[in-house]
This record gives C-alpha cells, structure tokens and sequence, in this order.
C-alpha cells in the first residue's frame, strides 16, 4: 500500500526553498557588512584629510598642482612657484 507518501518530491519540495532561503539571507547579510565597511572608509578618508583653517582655497589649488606635477603636465619649478604664490 502506498499511502499517498512521494518521499522524492516531497523531500527536493522542502530542501530547494530552504537552499534559496539560506542564500538569500546571506547575501543580505553580506551586503550589509560591505555597506558598513565602505561608509567607515570613506569617513575615514575625509577626517584625515589635511586643511589648513587659513588657505583651504590655497591648499585645494596646490594638490591640483601637486596632481599635474605628478601626470608630468607642469615641471617642479612650475609646481614650486603656485605654492609659493598661493601661500600654502
């Protein structure tokens, strides 16, 4: 007698969604952590930024400089004399 049991069936029917569940859920989780270590560094990429409370405006044009000088787009000299000009 069979008793109407399909133990095929109803085995895969309860393990696939429990898979998927699981899946999900870890994906959440892991989507959380990587949200609260990109909001943690990039906190701490703004609070170690150097300013000065007197030229920030100087301090801005000469990384710009500082940049240019490093692509190779202005020579040291050039570089030098923007700082100096700028008082930064």
């Amino acid at each position: 007698m069979m008793y109407g049991y399909n133990y095929g069936n109803s085995m895969m029917g309860s393990v696939f969604p429990g898979i998927l569940m699981g899946i999900f859920w870890l994906a959440v989780v892991i989507g959380i952590v990587a949200l609260v270590l990109v909001s943690i560094r990039h906190g701490n990429h703004h609070s170690h930024t150097p300013m000065s409370p007197i030229h920030p405006m100087a301090d801005d044009a000469c990384q710009i400089a500082r940049v240019r000088y490093a692509k190779g787009e202005i020579t040291k000299e050039e570089y030098e004399e923007i700082c100096q000009r700028l008082g930064a």
